[in-house]
């Protein structure tokens, strides 16, 4: 949780979509004071369910999935390519392939 904070400091978003490791108290009353909401679900164990949109945390579901059908490529989870624009070839063929299926 120490990481976030320098990570967003200056990126302006309106909402900020995390699973939940993120549900701390901390981030959540930055998010508060910065005017965005905050799309985490709440840890199961806290005293005051609080709400989230739940129709937001299911597109970053479908991202997740997408990033572990990628990884499937070995070339493109362990970097093989050795300049920019072959990477950057790898990651479209990979997704004309996912789009394929």
């Amino acid at each position: 949780m120490k990481g976030v904070a320098p990570l967003i400091r200056d990126i302006s978003f309106g909402a900020l979509m995390a699973d939940k490791a993120f549900d701390a108290k901390g981030l959540l009353e930055e998010l508060d004071e910065r005017g965005a909401s905050a799309v985490i679900p709440p840890k199961t164990n806290r005293k005051h369910q609080r709400d989230y949109d739940t129709e937001a945390y299911k597109w970053r579901h479908l991202i997740e999935n997408y990033f572990a059908k990628i990884k499937e490529f070995r070339g493109i989870a362990t970097r093989y390519d050795k300049t920019d624009c072959s990477y950057t070839t790898s990651w479209n063929l990979a997704a004309a392939l996912i789009a394929s299926r």
